[in-house]
């Protein structure tokens, strides 16, 4: 089945006569059989599927499993493992890794909660930081996982997935793939072993649900449950609801707010106030040709470098009115955000500089308004701020 197919479809076998998934909210389920109930025990505890009853909700749970399974047939992955955040499952994929070894390569830039992460020294890992082009020489004996983001949070800098996984040398390759969505790319068919997603964003889709979610294979997704009974950072059984219902309009979402992106990246290419437009589907925003070849399109995400920096970026903000200044992406309604002050704040500022993130760096995440409208909106805000620069 095709991706649109899949996203109505998958992860909703064995209803009965019911045609919508139920929500199973229990905590607890009866145990009469306990022999079978301690085979399920053991058999979860080294992180497979239960065997017979969930047992318990921070164990399994069929709701969450229902949205895991439609995850990875979007995916194209043998398994999905789901977390209460996205940097729930950052952290799930970083314990899981170091149960093999202790050392990770990391390519900026990455978002600001995954870069702050690796660099506090928490999970007690070893960590290279490389570009993408220098992944092979930061490859040694106790390296368990490379881990890049692509498109780029918030840069939009694309990666050759491919490319890096040669790099890797048979290291497990793990891509943030958040930006792309399943329906845009799909890192496991260029090789990577995991493809996270913050569900936050683009699969949950309207700004009221939060989550993470890995696919990989049987391997890693047992390791994957693993950490995630013992750390208890399970996802709940209306989260899960919510999201497997997000995946039904996925690809009409993605699709529609990639249409407003590409005609507003065009718009923005001409503004005064704009001294570069960092995205995808802009000229030079695709070096590596990528874009039909790795990803189906350029996405809805851009990110604009303004004449008058910070000032600029601080008028803007505070003067739109149909987009909403807010951090996030991939909801309905566009968002506009400013990264090196919030989402990225916590990185440090030579990691900034060198990742590109400026103080007049705006990022938007365009939505499913009229783009007419957008465009009036972000047109007035920016004129405003080349008035005041003036």
């Amino acid at each position: 089945m095709r991706d649109d197919t899949l996203g109505v479809h998958a992860g909703r076998g064995g209803l009965g006569q019911a045609h919508v998934p139920p929500i199973d909210l229990s905590t607890t389920y009866k145990t009469p059989d306990l022999d079978a109930a301690t085979q399920s025990i053991d058999h979860m505890a080294a992180g497979k599927n239960p065997s017979g009853g969930s047992i318990y909700q921070r164990l399994h749970n069929p709701t969450v499993a229902r949205f895991e399974q439609a995850l990875a047939a979007l995916e194209g992955a043998e398994q999905a493992v789901s977390f209460a955040s996205g940097m729930a499952a950052v952290t799930g994929a970083l314990l899981a890794a170091k149960m093999v070894g202790s050392h990770i390569v990391a390519v900026r830039p990455l978002y600001g909660g995954t870069d702050h992460l690796l660099c506090s020294g928490l999970l007690g890992l070893d960590v290279s930081w490389a570009t993408a082009d220098t992944v092979a020489q930061h490859i040694g004996p106790d390296t368990s996982l490379v881990i890049c983001e692509t498109p780029a949070n918030p840069t939009l800098q694309l990666v050759d997935i491919g490319a890096v996984v040669e790099q890797a040398q048979g290291v497990p390759v793990m891509v943030d793939s958040t930006f792309a969505t399943p329906i845009l790319q799909k890192p496991l068919e260029h090789g990577a072993c995991l493809v996270l997603h913050s569900g936050t964003k683009f699969i949950g889709g309207h700004g009221d649900v939060m989550a993470g979610v890995i696919g990989c294979d049987g391997v890693w997704a047992d390791r994957l449950r693993q950490v995630r009974i013992l750390t208890g950072a399970n996802l709940h059984p209306m989260a899960a609801y919510t999201l497997h219902r997000g995946l039904q309009t996925l690809g009409l979402r993605v699709r529609a707010a990639q249409d407003n992106a590409q005609r507003l990246s065009a718009w923005l290419q001409s503004h005064p106030s704009v001294a570069r437009v960092r995205y995808p589907g802009a000229p030079g925003g695709d070096p590596l040709g990528l874009i039909g070849r790795q990803l189906k399109g350029p996405g809805s995400l851009v990110a604009v470098d303004l004449v008058g920096g910070y000032e600029a970026a601080r008028s803007v903000m505070a003067a739109v009115q149909l987009i909403t200044p807010a951090v996030s992406l991939g909801s309905c309604d566009t968002l506009i955000q400013h990264p090196a002050g919030l989402t990225h704040r916590i990185v440090g500022e030579a990691a900034k500089d060198a990742s590109g993130i400026g103080p007049g760096l705006l990022r938007l995440s365009v939505g499913l308004e009229d783009v007419d409208d957008i465009w009036a909106d972000l047109s007035m805000a920016l004129q405003k701020a080349l008035v005041r620069a003036a």
